[in-house]
């Protein structure tokens, strides 16, 4: 009786340390993974409240259509100064800014609504933006653009993330009340005065996190990390607080596993955050508390 306790405790022993070396090996021997990690945490903790209040605000298509946009500045930037992080930083802001003003003239000036206008700026920037790297860079750095490579994050990227990320926080901690009532009364902050204040600050924030999302997924998935885990979080919880920690939480475990995924499986790294993130979500719509097949099972 006694051999076999030993033995069962042995395996279990065993099976516990093959896990954990599962888990932590890429962490524990390769620089690059910690940083990749440290920059999806940080990411997760600044962009995930604010794609919460996107979402809220009905501004997921007017997000995706900045993360688009910011190409043709990040583009430019490529060209003058390579694969430089300050530069491309500061060319995808300007372009970001730029892009949003011209689309807002068109939606005031003209019979387009707004979804069309950012539509019509966001494909005109992205094919620009392709045409402009396809003149100096070859098919890895479009790539690397379009798509990122967040395991070749160096330390110029993470300052520029963690800055970002804390100035996001601070932020929104000191706009949080107004941020609220303008997802759910917005005539009562227009009446007093704040909203566009409010309405032009967050969108200055939705640019820079997009643009130091880009430098860790690209241009192309920058949305992700930012909206996938809000999506999920409405069919848990209704609660806003809650809510943003229940995102930050989905989205640094989402981005662990897909960290592990891509260095076990050899898979590009960012698109397997994204996916695994939007898997959840998929998921958070069918079983979640608030999801349809609870609802259903209820009627």
């Amino acid at each position: 009786m006694n051999t076999a306790v030993i033995i069962t405790k042995t395996m279990k022993n065993v099976c516990i340390a093959m896990i954990t070396d599962v888990l932590t090996d890429p962490f524990t021997h390769y620089l690059f993974m910690r940083r990749a990690l440290a920059a999806c945490i940080v990411l997760s903790a600044g962009a995930v409240p604010l794609g919460i209040f996107m979402t809220l605000r009905r501004m997921t298509l007017v997000g995706d259509a900045m993360s688009h946009a910011i190409l043709p500045g990040v583009a430019l930037a490529f060209l003058v100064f390579g694969l430089s992080v300050w530069p491309m930083t500061i060319g995808g802001f300007v372009v970001g800014v730029i892009v949003a003003i011209v689309a807002t003239l068109l939606t005031r000036t003209t019979q387009l609504k707004e979804d069309a206008s950012f539509t019509l700026i966001y494909l005109m920037s992205l094919a620009g933006g392709i045409i402009l790297i396809s003149t100096k860079g070859n098919s890895i750095d479009l790539l690397h653009i379009l798509f990122g490579n967040i395991l070749a994050i160096d330390n110029d990227a993470l300052y520029l993330v963690t800055g970002v990320s804390w100035a996001t926080v601070i932020t929104i901690c000191a706009l949080y009340r107004g941020l609220v009532i303008e997802c759910f009364d917005p005539d009562f902050l227009k009446s007093s005065g704040r909203r566009n204040f409010i309405g032009q600050v967050f969108f200055i924030l939705l640019v820079i996190n997009l643009v130091a999302s880009f430098q860790a997924l690209g241009t192309l998935m920058a949305l992700g990390l930012m909206i996938l885990p809000s999506i999920a979080t409405r069919f848990w919880t209704r609660n806003m607080d809650t809510a943003i920690a229940v995102g930050i939480g989905i989205a640094i475990v989402s981005s662990f596993a897909g960290l592990l995924i891509s260095y076990y499986y050899r898979v590009p790294s960012g698109p397997a955050v994204v996916l695994l993130i939007g898997v959840v979500a998929f998921i958070s719509t069918l079983i979640g508390r608030y999801g349809s097949l609870r609802n259903y099972l209820a009627r």
